[in-house]
C-alpha cells in the first residue's frame, strides 16, 4: 500500500473510532444538568368534568 493509502486509512479509522467513543460517552453520561425540557405535562382528570372532554 502506498503512503497516501496508509494516511487515508489511518485518518478514516481514527475518525470513526473517535466518533464512536464520543457517542458512547454521551450515551453513558445521560442528559446534562442544563436540560430545559421536561416530560409532557398531563393534567389530572377531575371526576366532575369527565364528560366535558
Amino acid at each position: 500500500m502506498t503512503n497516501g493509502g496508509w494516511i487515508t486509512m489511518i485518518l478514516s479509522v481514527g475518525f470513526v473510532t473517535t466518533l464512536f467513543l464520543f457517542c458512547i460517552i454521551r450515551v453513558l453520561r445521560g442528559p446534562g444538568r442544563n436540560t430545559e425540557h421536561e416530560l409532557g405535562h398531563i393534567e389530572p382528570i377531575v371526576k366532575d368534568k369527565i364528560n366535558e372532554r
